[in-house]
């Protein structure tokens, strides 16, 4: 299964961190916090969390911040299909080919649920056939975006020549909202929305990347350390101190299983103590693009390592290893070879 195009998509709302933290203030939702929890936002919105931007849908956050489950999952409802839909139809623009010609479309999402899900949205909106094959993806957390591709791959060896959209798109505003809880906090601070788009086909168009060597690590027993849980409604982000140490433990254990040295290791965004652990545990490796994703959007969640992907395929490299991980707890790896 060969790369054709890959787009991504965000926003136009661009917000700094300190920009972030005077609409906290002035939205009034501070008070309700106690003094410990506002050092928290404090400290991170104003430290060197690694993050200068992010980009936010909501045309008013400070009013996002006081929604109920059912506002929420508006924000949701109304810019999931939007953001998706334009990564896809740029990936279509790049590649030439009309979204009309797509043969199957997989999305996947954790920040939010319909059903019909977002491929039926989508493939409205970008005038899709009423026979392409839909298929979405949830419950994978941030690092849905590489099983997605083996999924479309594995469309791809039983239907040769079919032409196959994957995407992930996150709005990480609509599990935005202010509560003492330190999971819900630091999302509040690290996470952006966002979308990335790639179609995929059977054969080799010429200098084309081809995806190969998928491998997974499940560890149930750290479920509990990183994923949503049900808050009253709302989806509430709970987090473990030790994540990166896990995330690094599993990226190590996957990294044995690769089938070549690479020229560019890319991965899922995490956070700025993520990526130092990363790099700790694969020697000889600088996360530059996974480093500068952070830097502009922050944590978009499955997006991030694609968006990460984009910035590589600018460079010479020819052999590149991605990695992605998250709720499960899982990881999960690929290779990308030019051919």
């Amino acid at each position: 299964m060969y790369l054709q195009s890959l787009a991504t998509a965000f926003p136009g709302r661009e917000y700094t961190q300190a920009e972030c933290l005077g609409i906290l203030r002035d939205s009034g939702g501070l008070d309700g916090l106690k003094p410990r929890s506002r050092q928290i936002l404090e400290k991170i919105l104003t430290g060197d969390s690694g993050i200068a931007t992010r980009r936010l849908a909501p045309g008013d956050l400070g009013e996002v911040l006081g929604h109920d489950a059912g506002g929420l999952h508006r924000v949701f409802e109304e810019q999931a299909p939007v953001l998706a839909s334009e990564a896809l139809r740029r990936a279509c623009e790049q590649a030439g080919r009309p979204p009309g010609e797509i043969d199957a479309l997989l999305i996947c999402t954790c920040t939010g649920y319909l059903c019909p899900g977002l491929t039926s949205h989508v493939s409205e909106l970008l005038g899709m056939r009423q026979d392409a094959f839909l298929q979405d993806l949830l419950g994978l957390g941030c690092g849905a975006a590489i099983p997605i591709l083996e999924a479309a791959r594995c469309i791809s060896a039983a239907r040769p020549g079919a032409l196959i959209a994957t995407v992930a798109v996150e709005i990480s505003s609509a599990a935005f909202y202010l509560d003492d809880d330190p999971g819900v906090l630091i999302s509040l601070c690290l996470f952006g929305d966002g979308a990335a788009a790639c179609l995929w086909h059977s054969e080799n168009q010429g200098g084309q990347f081809r995806f190969s060597n998928f491998r997974t690590i499940h560890k149930p027993g750290h479920r509990e350390k990183i994923r949503f849980v049900n808050a009253n409604g709302k989806l509430k982000n709970q987090l473990h101190r030790s994540v990166p140490e896990l995330a690094a433990e599993a990226v190590a254990e996957l990294y044995a299983l690769r089938t070549q040295d690479p020229g560019k290791i890319i991965a899922h965004t995490g956070g700025r103590d993520v990526i130092e652990a990363l790099e700790a545990a694969l020697p000889g490796h600088r996360l530059d693009e996974t480093r500068e994703v952070l830097r502009r959007y922050g944590n978009i969640s499955s997006p991030s390592v694609l968006i990460a992907l984009g910035e590589a395929l600018a460079t010479p490299a020819r052999n590149l290893w991605l990695t992605a991980f998250g709720a499960g707890f899982a990881a999960h790896s690929c290779e990308l070879t030019r051919e």
